[in-house]
């Protein structure tokens, strides 16, 4: 994961986030900044955070004020030069000096006042281990109360220079990650994907368990599947059962790093140590990594006491968190026209607009004139733009005849298999009709149309050939009276979609706007997936192409701000009724989970009648269409 991926995401994606990501490095010595500072750096980039340099000077009883200065000004001036010739995110880094009569005293003032994110520290060797070749260098021999219930995440190192040599950490080329799952699991995750990623590293993922019992090793499996699924530096998965120090020190001698967490739980004197985690550090000499998630509370950006809310770090939030740095795009990236038609040119790739309509006379006119003047007359990123009628009554196929556009009426489309209602219904059928390599399909009742909604979803697709499916998302201001409430739009979104996938489909938790109208693909993998016939199409889409190809097979694009018609109450309450169906059928499909039955596919309405309720029963059901290369009609047509 490129620094500059996530500077992108944060500068056009997350304009009101929070404050950066900040890793404190306190150092003693020169040993200690060529040791710590490449790994601070790799977890500062993976993270577009920022870094912390500390030198604490500690003032011993009889020495003045002044000796003290003099000893921070010759360090951080060696300090400087350390930096500059090993960090490649000087701008993002800043060196810091204190003194005091307690080390510790200082680095907790400075992880509250600078409000700290992680700590990153030497670790020293355990007492009666001396005879190790590791560094021998710690923060105040790592012995401090407050690490018991740490105010932020911990990573404490314990590097073997038998591993590593003068080489550092480019000597590394195999990480082993022993983990049972847990509080600390996800933070070891971070810590050994950016580490690997920086040094082009594999990772083991090993667990050991002692019970004969499935359940622990279902537990671990369940928590680690997507992360087995997203991360490509994790190359194999081990289980075995056993006792678990000695296990993992046999499986440590094929590693040059371990990554695990610290005890939560029956530590020793020191608030760290713990049987398990001081026999693997006596009996192996691999490069040693520990890591302790915090009290998880975050900070406020007006007052530094001031709690926010509860964050707990998981395995899978690594995935989120990569893909959505990854796989978030802007759409000004390609507004540079010329050069998407190089990159379509250079893959010989053609390109179709489907453009799904009902009754949109007001704002069809003006979507189909601004992107085909603009995408096929002035520049060719564009082959043919299709309009799919679903039997308006209005003009809308009067007006995009006039313009020059073919329309079909979806229901006149493969008669021979019927005809649904719906939007799926006729992205479906459009699949049989439009030609292109690449499909994107947009809304007509779009109010604020501009080329960004074509040329934003197409640009990943033709970018990134990994990438299968594009989303749009953007900023929907909600209509009140004569007001428009910025972001008031996306009600479904947010109430229905996003909550479901973060409960059953987490991977898919970054998408913004999982219901957006704007989204592209490949005909290749398209072609190859059922669509749902009605507003549930976008969200079985999604859950598909994640099953099928992974979530690195998805991205989204931000559109900016888009004005269109809001629907009213209770149109979105059956848009939602439809989409839970869809979930609740993928997860009888892929999980095994019965949750559907058909008696439940009746909704009551309620009514208004005078200044009576009445409830009205509506029949609601999202049915499916079968992926349409399955059609000879289809395979005949693509031959």
């Amino acid at each position: 994961m490129s620094a500059g991926s996530n500077r992108r995401l944060v500068e056009n994606s997350t304009p009101d986030s929070s404050s950066p990501y900040r890793v404190l490095v306190p150092l003693t010595n020169s040993d200690e900044a060529r040791t710590l500072l490449p790994l601070a750096e790799m977890i500062v980039s993976a993270r577009n955070g920022q870094l912390i340099v500390l030198h604490i000077t500690a003032i011993h009883e009889g020495e003045s004020l002044t000796e003290g200065t003099s000893h921070s000004i010759k360090f951080r001036e060696e300090l400087n030069s350390i930096m500059t010739g090993i960090l490649s995110i000087m701008p993002q880094s800043r060196t810091m000096v204190r003194q005091g009569d307690e080390i510790w005293d200082g680095i907790w003032d400075t992880v509250q006042s600078e409000r700290i994110n992680l700590l990153l520290l030497s670790w020293c060797i355990p007492s009666g281990y001396s005879d190790m070749v590791v560094e021998e260098t710690a923060v105040s021999e790592f012995v401090d109360p407050r690490l018991e219930d740490p105010p932020c995440d911990i990573v404490a190192v314990r590097v073997s220079h038998t591993v590593m040599g003068d080489s550092g950490w480019s000597a590394i080329s195999d990480i082993l990650l022993p983990s049972r799952g847990g509080k600390n699991a996800g933070l070891a995750l971070r810590v050994a994907n950016a580490l690997a990623q920086h040094v082009t590293a594999s990772i083991t993922l090993f667990h050991v368990t002692r019970k004969e019992s499935r359940r622990d090793e279902d537990v671990f499996v369940g928590e680690f599947a997507p992360v087995l699924r997203g991360l490509e530096n994790i190359t194999s998965s081990i289980v075995k059962k056993g006792e678990i120090a000695p296990a993992i020190v046999e499986e440590a001698k094929k590693y040059g790093v371990l990554v695990l967490g610290a005890p939560s739980r029956n530590v020793n004197s020191d608030r760290w140590g713990g049987p398990i985690l001081d026999s693997v550090a006596a009996e192996t000499e691999a490069t040693l990594i520990v890591v302790k998630e915090g009290r998880s509370v975050g900070y406020s950006s007006k007052k530094v006491d001031e709690p926010l809310t509860v964050q707990i770090d998981r395995p899978l939030a690594v995935i989120v968190d990569k893909w959505f740095a990854e796989n978030t795009y802007h759409s000004r990236e390609f507004s540079e026209l010329n050069q998407l038609i190089a990159l379509k040119r250079d893959q010989n790739l053609s390109i179709s607009l489907g453009l799904p309509a009902l009754n949109e006379a007001e704002t069809v006119g003006n979507v189909i004139q601004t992107i085909k003047t603009t995408l096929m007359e002035n520049v060719p990123l564009l082959d043919e733009i299709v309009l799919f009628d679903s039997g308006s009554i209005d003009y809308t196929r009067e007006i995009a005849l006039e313009l020059g556009v073919p329309v079909y009426i979806h229901q006149e489309i493969l008669p021979q298999y019927g005809s649904y209602h719906g939007k799926g219904e006729a992205l479906w059928k459009s699949l049989y009709v439009l030609k292109g390599d690449i499909v994107a399909w947009i809304d007509t009742d779009i109010k604020n149309i501009h080329p960004r909604f074509v040329y934003g979803v197409i640009g990943p697709l033709l970018r990134n050939p990994q990438i299968q499916y594009v989303k749009g998302f953007y900023r929907r201001p909600l209509r009140q009276g004569n007001k428009m409430v910025a972001g008031g739009g996306g009600r479904v979104t947010e109430l229905t979609a996003r909550p479901l996938f973060n409960l059953f489909y987490p991977e898919l938790s970054g998408l913004i706007q999982p219901l957006s109208g704007e989204y592209a693909g490949r005909r290749s993998s398209l072609e190859h997936l059922p669509f749902f016939t009605g507003y549930g199409v976008e969200t079985g889409l999604l859950i598909d192409i994640l099953e099928k190809f992974g979530i690195g097979a998805i991205a989204q694009t931000d559109l900016m701000q888009r004005i269109h018609h809001n629907q009213p109450l209770p149109s979105l309450s059956k848009m939602s009724f439809t989409i839970m169906q869809v979930i609740l059928s993928r997860l009888e499909q892929y999980r095994r989970i019965k949750l559907l039955d058909e008696a439940n596919l009746t909704m009551n309405l309620v009514r208004y009648g005078g200044a009576n309720y009445f409830l009205e029963p509506e029949e609601i059901r999202e049915r499916e269409r079968p992926p349409i290369v399955s059609l000879q009609e289809y395979q005949n047509l693509r031959k």
